[in-house]
């Protein structure tokens, strides 16, 4: 499944970002609709040049920094594949802002601060702070 190459790509990017810890605050004010639309017009909305990871049909994947910091952006070809790398990504920790066929993985602090233009429901990977290796 090509969707498996990708999540390869971002879930070691995941897991580094998970290890930025968690936030508490209100996440409901003020939440826009949720964006649509292509991986490019996601990444202008929130002024963030995309640096293209990987491009299938199934799946486009890059890396994007704006000033409220730095996140993996990935569009997806349906609702299904989106289910299944976000399902498979979680595992591995990080914060997900989760749009129709659309994700952005950061830290919680940037992931909160995108969903204020973006919209989205945010999702939270398994957390692997209390496990003893």
């Amino acid at each position: 499944m090509r969707l498996t190459r990708g999540l390869l790509a971002v879930t070691g990017t995941a897991a580094v970002l998970a290890l930025a810890g968690c936030g508490s605050g209100d996440t409901t004010a003020s939440v826009p609709p949720t964006a649509t639309g292509s991986l490019e017009s996601l990444a202008a909305e929130v002024k963030c040049s995309p640096d293209i990871q990987l491009d299938v049909d199934d799946l486009r994947q890059a890396r994007c920094t704006t000033k409220g910091g730095r996140f993996i952006l990935a569009t997806f070809a349906t609702d299904r594949g989106q289910r299944e790398w976000i399902n498979e990504a979680k595992d591995y920790g990080g914060f997900y802002l989760v749009g129709r066929k659309w994700v952005a993985v950061g830290d919680d602090k940037v992931v909160k601060v995108l969903r204020g233009t973006l919209g989205g429901d945010l999702e939270i990977g398994t957390d692997h702070s209390g496990h003893v290796g």
